[in-house]
């Protein structure tokens, strides 16, 4: 019987080891894991021991999942075991249908074709054609051992070569297209080759079978990476590059460690580091989140020391607020400025990152380092400010525990810092208003009176009001989201309800079964955020934009005048260049659309052009 992939993976989500195994030998707490005496062969000192999502015993070799536990230790056929798990944890069998039987077919095929790709690719690594490839591999350092264990190829520059290689494979055109290696020509064309000229990085999944690949031009050519477009094998935002070899390094005890890109996991496997992993050109999912601690409770982040990196840091915090409880957590490693762990290992040594990951702290330890970065707290406002980017981060916390841990923990480490800051200005002869602002004295003054500060002029609440104008357009419209969310996730909101409500509308989306208005504000009602919601949708000055009843092309057009003015000139022209970088690297046509609405936005403010927005215009 043939069995979705999908409900396989539930049944054994919703499975407990430790309590299926524990009904047929006594088990014992050993660290994060149980262990107790071999259920399948008699022993004295237990060697047995039951992981998250399987067993395996150092004694007799024993090693499986829950499906495979019931099998051996109830003599029940593999249907049987499945029924029975799937009774006691409430899923129904599905009943294949034709179409289902069809699709599983065709996926095992793709399987199989993929794997025969992937040796048609490391096969030519070795032949003359791939001789400069190989040559820039060994001069990154890797060794033949490694290429050859990571599976490393070449993809040719002469168009059709794939076809050519697994045509003796009786694999048919139609499967290429489908498994992704070829691409649909145009006006009539016939297919060609999605990759081309191209070092060749098979990508995995956590079975250890080839689902995606992706490719690296040699040279200074753009786009420099291309990535597998989405297939029945491959969704990127599920995956993890290493994964199928990370599961066997964090079993054996290795830390799980996420980086940013291929060589980087690759040089760190080399060196010893049997964890490392790295999502598939895309910030750090929910879904990428969840397989992570799959494999450790506490994985490291470990991203390259730039502004980028803390960037991408930050945004995989924000992304896992809401998903910690219980064990899960995570670690953070802030590498030194313009180093990634390839470049650290290769200059200063593996022993430079050991020491490195051996003293990660936790990840809020972090977040709060970085926030108190570039900040003058000598004034309330700056401290003020500060305190509700620590709420905000507290308040996307669902674990309660967790949540008050970590209130507790920023509370005392702000009360800390501005003791150091109070004592500092003490020193310094500044005396600190009672609202905790800061105030200099002027002793040099022949009157003695101090001269009352003019009041700053601050564009603090227009940017509040145009954050308003967004987040009411996107509570109204949220199927915009796919198109817009990386962008939304850059803008530097104003502290408080827009960041809020900006990370709530954020969080929700990549988990949605349907991403309509009705479903947003409900959820937002059920997570705490109905005042948020309610603040954003109040009418007063809504655009048109924000109606429910606007048409697509209005709401586009509202959204990016918004965006356009919070973001002002320096922040488009960033993700201009970030949105260029996603397309070169993903080929994805929603980076395409979004560095299109960019340089329109971009060239609509060089111009002076105010008419590019308006439907910005309140209603």
């Amino acid at each position: 019987m043939a069995l979705p992939p999908a409900f396989l993976d539930e049944l054994r989500a919703r499975t407990p080891l430790p309590g299926l195994i524990g009904r047929k030998t006594r088990l014992a707490k050993s660290g994060r894991n149980w262990k107790g005496c071999c259920p399948f062969h008699g022993e004295k000192t237990p060697s047995f021991y039951v992981y998250d999502d399987h067993f395996h015993c150092f004694g007799c070799g024993a090693h499986g999942d829950a499906i495979t536990f019931v099998m051996r230790a109830e003599g029940a056929a593999f249907p049987e075991a499945v029924e029975r798990l799937a009774a006691e944890a409430g899923l129904d069998v599905p009943k294949p249908s034709p179409q289902e039987a069809a699709r599983d077919r065709r996926a095992r095929d793709l399987h199989a074709v993929m794997a025969a790709a992937a040796e048609a690719y490391h096969r030519r690594l070795f032949l003359p054609e791939g001789r400069a490839a190989l040559d820039y591999l060994l001069k990154r350092g890797l060794t033949e051992a490694t290429i050859r264990a990571f599976g490393l190829g070449w993809a040719p520059s002469g168009r059709g070569a794939i076809a050519a290689d697994l045509r003796g494979e009786e694999i048919t055109e139609d499967q290429l297209l489908e498994a992704g290696l070829l691409r649909a020509g145009e006006a009539g064309d016939p297919p060609r080759d999605f990759f081309y000229a191209r070092v060749m990085f098979p990508i995995r999944d956590r079975r250890g079978r080839v689902i995606a690949f992706g490719g690296r031009i040699l040279g200074d050519g753009q786009p420099k990476y291309v990535n597998s477009p989405e297939t029945p094998l491959f969704r990127k935002r599920m995956g993890l590059y290493g994964l199928d070899l990370a599961r066997e390094g964090a079993f054996r005890g290795a830390s799980v460690v996420v980086a940013e890109g291929y060589m980087d996991v690759i040089a760190l496997h080399q060196a010893g580091f049997s964890g490392a992993v790295a999502p598939l050109g895309t910030a750090l999912t929910p879904e990428q989140l969840e397989e992570l601690w799959r494999l450790s409770p506490k994985p490291v982040l470990c991203f390259d020391g730039d502004a980028a990196g803390t960037r991408a840091l930050l945004r995989a915090a924000e992304t896992a607020l809401p998903l910690l409880e219980g064990e899960k957590s995570l670690a953070a490693v802030r590498l030194p400025q313009g180093q990634d762990p390839d470049s650290l290992i290769q200059s200063a040594g593996r022993g430079a990152f050991d020491s490195l990951l051996g003293s990660a702290p936790d990840i809020f330890d972090v977040i709060f380092d970085v926030s108190r970065e570039g900040i003058d707290l000598r004034s309330r406002e700056a401290q003020e400010g500060w305190q509700r980017k620590h709420d905000g981060w507290i308040s996307a916390i669902a674990d309660r525990p967790k949540k008050s841990s970590v209130a507790r923990l920023f509370n005392q480490r702000r009360r800390e810092i501005l003791r150091e800051v109070e004592s500092a200005a003490r020193r310094k002869g500044v005396r600190l208003k009672a609202s905790g602002g800061i105030a200099a004295s002027l002793p040099h003054l022949v009157s003695g009176r101090r001269a009352a500060p003019r009041p700053a002029i601050s564009a603090a609440p227009v940017q509040a009001e145009r954050a308003r104008m967004l987040l009411a357009i996107l509570l109204r419209h949220p199927w915009l989201l796919p198109q817009v969310e990386e962008g939304v996730g850059l803008l530097d909101l104003p502290d408080g309800a827009p960041a809020q409500l900006r990370a709530a509308i954020l969080a929700w989306h990549p988990g949605a079964e349907r991403v309509d208005s009705e479903g947003l504000i409900a959820h937002l009602a059920q997570t705490g955020f109905e005042d948020a919601a309610s603040w954003a949708l109040s009418p007063a000055g809504l655009p048109v934009a924000a109606r429910p009843e606007a048409l697509p092309g209005e709401v586009e057009e509202g959204f990016w005048h918004f965006f356009a003015r919070l973001g002002g000139e320096a922040g488009l022209r960033e993700q201009q260049q970030e949105a260029l970088t996603a397309l070169i690297e993903t080929n994805d046509p929603i980076a395409e659309l979004r560095l299109k609405r960019l340089s329109e936005q971009l060239e609509a403010i060089r111009r002076g052009d105010e008419a590019a927005g308006a439907s910005g215009d309140a209603a």
